[in-house]
């Protein structure tokens, strides 16, 4: 049987073709085909008033050559890998989740053509990454730097699934890992104007970094070749993952964070990182945790 495949989804926009050739990259690394999909609409506002089939041939045909360039880029930057390209009629999001269903991992930019220039994320991302059943990479910032991977960990379900993901993509890029756990400490109450990243609480870390060495105990023997810092902050998670990002190449949280709202599928520091992240982020997902 064959292995999963990398799907990547492309507009023609300059963000689309970053992901194309973050994914392609990847699928070469993985050594598993590469499946290129771009979604269109071809209800354009004309087409209505035109009896034939021009408006259906002009978007089918904008569809096939953005598919087709895509298919040249990845090939440029990944030579060697099995690629298969498809366009998909209807919107980008429920073709994305399809054709994801049973791969190994969905690519998206972090925006497409739609919404205003000044928005950090596209809809169609931020849905995607919220809602697709496999681990998702939102390519953004910096496409291919250097630098250590960097694993957002926290008590969540999903910690055991990030710690995979985080030791397996360093020890096959070659590269250390930085584990980032944030927490709040017990502030005394004669200390509230204090903010929580100013106030020492040895105690406090060498409990939360005991905890962090236990979950990585089993990981680090598995992968002895890959270099660990553990780095515990009592800032905020978002605060701290973002600002890790700016030397990193790549950055791994989980699907379900400890927001506020309960059944939220990504929590407000995977949120904050698909806006502000300066290298791509990939969100994994809890096995049990089915998409909605």
């Amino acid at each position: 049987m064959r292995k999963p495949g990398v799907v990547v989804g492309t507009d023609g926009t300059a963000c689309g073709s970053a992901a194309v050739e973050w994914a392609a990259r990847e699928a070469r690394r993985r050594r598993v085909p590469l499946h290129i999909v771009h979604a269109y609409e071809w209800d354009w506002h004309e087409s209505r008033f035109d009896i034939g089939n021009e408006y259906i041939d002009v978007a089918r045909a904008i569809a096939d050559a953005t598919v087709s360039a895509a298919r040249d880029r990845a090939r440029a930057v990944a030579p060697g890998i099995e690629i298969e390209i498809k366009t998909i009629i209807g919107h980008a999001v429920p073709g994305l989740l399809s054709a994801s269903h049973d791969a190994a991992l969905l690519v998206v930019g972090n925006r497409g053509r739609g919404g205003f220039a000044g928005l950090l994320l596209g809809s169609v991302s931020q849905r995607v990454a919220i809602h697709a059943p496999c681990p998702v990479v939102v390519v953004r910032g910096r496409t291919n730097p250097t630098g250590p991977v960097v694993a957002g960990l926290d008590e969540s379900p999903v910690a055991e699934q990030v710690l995979e993901a985080a030791f397996e993509t360093a020890g096959a890029r070659g590269v250390a890992l930085t584990v980032v756990r944030a927490f709040l400490p017990v502030i005394p109450l004669w200390l509230t104007n204090v903010r929580p990243v100013e106030v020492d609480t040895p105690a406090e870390d060498a409990i939360q970094r005991a905890a962090v060495d236990e979950l990585l105990a089993p990981w680090a023997e598995k992968y002895p070749q890959v270099p660990v810092r553990v780095v515990l902050t009592h800032d905020s998670a978002a605060a701290a993952l973002v600002s890790a990002s700016a030397d990193a190449q790549l950055v791994i949280v989980g699907s379900h964070g400890h927001g506020i709202v309960g059944g939220a599928l990504l929590g407000s520091a995977g949120q904050q990182l698909l806006h502000h992240a300066e290298c791509p982020v990939l969100t994994v997902r809890h096995p049990t945790t089915p998409a909605s």
